[in-house]
């Protein structure tokens, strides 16, 4: 027992420095932790994923909960509106090209049904905002393009939760009406949006005075948790009523509706700074010792899902390069284009939706399962070999080949010529002032 506890100390304190070794050699944090779960599970079996019983699922479960509450905190809805182009000519496209392609491979080759098959493209369609975001801030990327992969990651993480959950519920109707399906799933949704809007609403409302309370602040998760409960007690989904309870408490001022002031004496109020510094330390709690999980749960006994994570892994990369020289606008650098396309990592929502089909009981669960763990491990280790390797000579010259000449590199021409050419008339004036001074001297003499 000693050990265990030893052992959890110096993995929250290796967290934070793995953290610091991503801010300064943009290695991500999460590949370290995958590693560490590598090494403890399955290189000397020392644990394994049976160890965990039932508290695995339950911790996927309240994982996912504080994902779904922190990410709806930080999406903004102003930034959704002024970004909007961006996501529609890139993120948009990638996350529908990563479903249907990857539900190909599954149908095809992985011997999956066709819904198991786009379950599992829904699942790996987004990118991981624990990689990408703070990769981006690290990175000498254009302030339109950074916003737009940061909005991507969140946003491509909506979908994934939106359409994988959808997929886990059509399994619960044995009809095969698919208007009366998609009636119950959209109708289980609306439901589960109204609870979580209105528990923003009134959480928000009153927010003001529950701070006054002595230690409130687990209080607002603690209302998350009761929402998500409520709403799966309810038979309905308990996922997006603690995603919209996110979006409501981040984005207060749109939900401001006249009718509710006569019901209420307080504004609606934000959560303030330290409340969400809070809730992300928990959540890098979580993240840590789940990814830890996840490479204990990699099934390197299992080589056909390490061969088709890999495979999956190859044909998106792909994809998104093809995405990114057709779609991204010529006013970008090669370097944004660059960086554009190596930006799709899989992560935290991936990994926790992916344990979801299991417990759900969907036939080829245990296959999506294991196939997104060696997904989200490969792409993340792909991802950190790519971005060491960008300034490489041969490496950009390869990705310069395959951009082209772009807008601003010409731009960057011109200017450069218009700076060589100044300072050839810099040199040439002086040469004549200089001239022009000794043939003074000369006749003064």
């Amino acid at each position: 027992m000693g050990e265990t506890f030893i052992f959890l100390g110096i993995l929250i304190f290796s967290a934070h420095v793995f953290s610091a070794i991503f801010s300064r050699k943009k290695i991500p944090d999460v590949l370290f932790l995958m590693l560490i779960g590598i090494v403890i599970g399955p290189l000397f079996s020392w644990v394994t994923p049976a160890d965990f019983g039932v508290v695995g699922s339950v911790f996927a479960s309240l994982t996912l909960v504080f994902i779904l509450f922190e990410s709806g905190t930080d999406t903004s809805i102003q930034n959704l509106r002024d970004s909007w182009k961006n996501l529609v000519q890139v993120a948009i496209p990638s996350f529908f090209l990563s479903v249907v392609l990857v539900g190909i491979l599954g149908y095809t080759l992985f011997d999956l049904e066709l819904k198991a098959a786009l379950l599992l493209g829904s699942i790996l369609g987004g990118t991981s905002s624990a990689v990408v975001i703070p990769l981006v801030k690290q990175l000498p990327v254009s302030e339109e393009n950074r916003t737009m992969l940061v909005l991507e990651s969140a946003i491509t993480d909506v979908f994934c939760i939106v359409s994988a959950l959808a997929f886990i519920e059509s399994y619960k109707y044995a009809s095969v009406d698919v208007g009366g399906i998609i009636g119950k799933v959209v109708a289980s949704f609306t439901l589960a949006l109204m609870i979580g809007v209105a528990g923003g609403v009134v959480w928000s409302s009153i927010l003001e005075k529950i701070r006054k309370i002595q230690n409130s602040m687990f209080l607002t998760p603690a209302f998350v948790f009761v929402l998500y409960g409520l709403s799966e007690a309810m038979g309905y989904s308990g996922a997006i009523a603690a995603l919209a309870f996110g979006i409501v408490m981040g984005n207060t001022e749109y939900f401001e509706f006249s009718f509710l002031k006569k019901f209420k004496h307080n504004n609606m109020m934000r959560l303030e700074n330290h409340e969400k510094s809070f809730f992300s330390e928990i959540v890098f709690i979580l993240k840590t010792f789940f990814f830890v999980y996840i490479g204990i749960s990699i099934p390197f006994s299992d080589m056909r899902a390490l061969i088709y994570g890999l495979l999956i892994t190859v044909v998106l990369f792909v994809m998104r390069m093809l995405l990114t020289k057709f779609s991204v606008s010529n006013k970008s650098s090669n370097f944004d284009k660059t960086i554009i396309s190596m930006m799709i990592p899989k992560g935290l929502a991936a990994a926790v939706l992916a344990t979801l089909p299991e417990q759900a009981g969907i036939p080829g669960g245990e296959a999506i399962k294991y196939i997104t763990y060696s997904v989200v491990f490969i792409s993340i280790l792909l991802t950190s070999i790519l971005i060491l390797l960008n300034n490489k000579v041969g490496v950009k010259r390869l990705y310069n080949s395959l951009w082209g000449r772009t807008n601003q590199d010409e731009s960057v021409e011109v200017a450069e010529e218009q700076r060589q050419r100044l300072e050839t008339d810099i040199l040439d004036i002086a040469k004549e002032r200089q001239n022009t001074n000794k043939e003074n001297t000369t006749e003064t003499e």
